[in-house]
């Protein structure tokens, strides 16, 4: 009889239904939803309320968001970063014809080359004063490749100049190169930034006079800018009016605003 009574009792089930089935879906996918929601929350409000860093080389950022920068920047410098892995280039016909404009501080208005020295302080105290000629006469580099900036637009831009790599052998800087930051700022002074020594030395790194083969314009940089293609726009210093080498990271304006000192690729 019991087994009876359990073989009826199962058999008046009712199968549940395609509607009833949707329904359970959707209700266990809205309350994972729900979760993750509340979870996300509770994370932006724990990360909005903490601590700001203390102003230093770097500034304006939340602390552990600064940490979570560092250990970033610690994992793409000793695991990806490869000085051999090219940027991928394209053909010079590729290149746009009019280069976006973004920002002129530090660079704004015209300086002709002839009112400009690039000067580079050794780590003897010495301080070379180059003019543009100078580099000139070093072998040209070009590259037409995919600028990225942060605000995330690009363009593929085509740029001239000395390699970094050439420039750090023919003024004799073997000493400076072993260091472990570059760092450049404008002739004013108001735009500077660190580079980590291997970007810096990286094949397709340039100190670039022109673009699409004519000289750098005011809006450009002219008569001297970085254009280093492991880095974000941010990394790319207009106008370059001095150049210093150091084991300790050097100023950088954007770091100073909350952005990643490494800003890689």
């Amino acid at each position: 009889m019991k087994n009876l009574f359990s073989k009826k009792n199962k058999s008046s089930k009712k199968p549940i239904t395609v509607e009833q089935n949707i329904n359970r879906k959707n209700f266990i996918s809205f309350t994972i939803f729900g979760v993750y929601a509340a979870s996300a929350y509770s994370g932006w409000r724990w990360l909005y309320k903490s601590q700001i860093e203390t102003a230093g080389i770097t500034a304006g950022a939340h602390k552990p968001l600064r940490r979570a920068l560092n250990k970033t920047e610690l994992f793409f410098r000793r695991l990806t970063f490869n000085e051999n892995h090219l940027v991928k280039t394209y053909p010079r016909s590729m290149a746009a014809k009019k280069i976006r404009h973004n920002s002129d501080i530090g660079s704004g208005g015209v300086l002709p080359p002839e009112f400009w020295k690039l000067k580079v302080k050794k780590i003897s105290g010495e301080t070379l004063q180059i003019t543009l000629d100078e580099l000139m006469k070093l072998p040209k580099t070009a590259i037409t490749y995919d600028f990225k900036c942060v605000e995330g637009w690009d363009q593929i831009s085509h740029w001239e100049g000395v390699s970094f790599r050439d420039f750090m052998a023919n003024f004799k800087l073997e000493a400076e190169s072993k260091l472990e930051y570059v760092g450049m700022e404008t002739p004013d002074k108001r735009y500077y930034v660190g580079i980590d020594m291997p970007s810096a030395m990286h094949p397709q790194t340039l100190l670039a006079y022109q673009m699409n083969d004519e000289p750098l314009n005011g809006n450009h940089g002219q008569p001297l800018r970085l254009i280093i293609p492991v880095k974000y726009g941010i990394k790319n210093l207009k106008r370059i009016g001095t150049i210093t080498f150091s084991n300790n990271r050097p100023y950088d304006y954007w770091a100073e605003q909350g952005y990643d000192y490494y800003s890689g690729l």
